[in-house]
């Protein structure tokens, strides 16, 4: 039980603080993106989004070349005296990259459905640009974006593939709950999976009503 306990408190501490990392790179991405051209915005788009169609495994294989003492991050961190691989930092950085597109995706529909007449107003009362968008749409949008925040989150609760090729599955070290549910099944103990699944469903359930509510608000400020 001590041990279900811990791999829970890990899971969510490594999800949280890989949402809360990718909130302000996600927001600058979304909110920048929308001054490029159509064809740099396809780009960007499609760089960010890369993550939620490639095989889980295969963006791990790519950080773990990134970062390995060969690879070109690696050899900078390495003399850095940085360990980031089999490490929680390489929990926190797997579930970061993976769950990324969802939050990036979230705030570019959330900050392009809010209406840009009331910042055009702001912005005739005497609002400079920064201030039109953190006093006007970003209040607008903030339903849409937290609901992306919030799957976001759970997305990185039940990462797996690149977690388990750059953090590794060390109990008490980088186990995660995904990670957990795999060595019972490979272990054929069955009956250990059970409650971790319950979890996992439990958290997966509670983030997609939190998600539609927050959606469905979002759009009841729009009619």
């Amino acid at each position: 039980m001590a041990e279900l306990g811990w791999i829970v408190v890990f899971t969510v501490e490594m999800a949280l603080i890989a949402t809360v990392l990718n909130v302000p790179l996600a927001l600058a991405l979304a909110a920048g993106v929308e001054r490029l051209s159509v064809r740099w915005r396809t780009l960007v788009d499609a760089v960010a989004s890369l993550p939620l169609v490639l095989p889980p495994t295969a963006v791990g294989f790519l950080l773990l070349e990134l970062l390995s003492r060969y690879g070109p991050v690696g050899r900078a961190l390495d003399r850095a005296g940085v360990e980031i691989l089999f490490t929680p930092r390489a929990v926190v950085l797997a579930t970061a990259v993976m769950s990324f597109p969802l939050m990036y995706r979230a705030f570019r529909i959330a900050l392009g459905g809010a209406d840009r007449r009331y910042a055009e107003v702001a912005r005739t009362l005497g609002a400079s640009p920064a201030g039109a968008f953190l006093r006007v749409t970003l209040p607008l949008a903030w339903p849409g974006m937290a609901s992306g925040i919030v799957l976001a989150w759970c997305r990185a609760i039940g990462e797996f593939g690149a977690t388990i090729l750059i953090a590794g599955n060390i109990p008490g070290r980088t186990q995660t709950l995904a990670l957990a549910i795999y060595q019972a099944v490979q272990t054929g103990r069955e009956r250990d999976a059970v409650p971790l699944i319950v979890l996992a469903v439990a958290v997966a359930l509670a983030a997609i009503g939190a998600s539609e509510m927050l959606l469905r608000r979002q759009r009841e400020h729009r009619a």
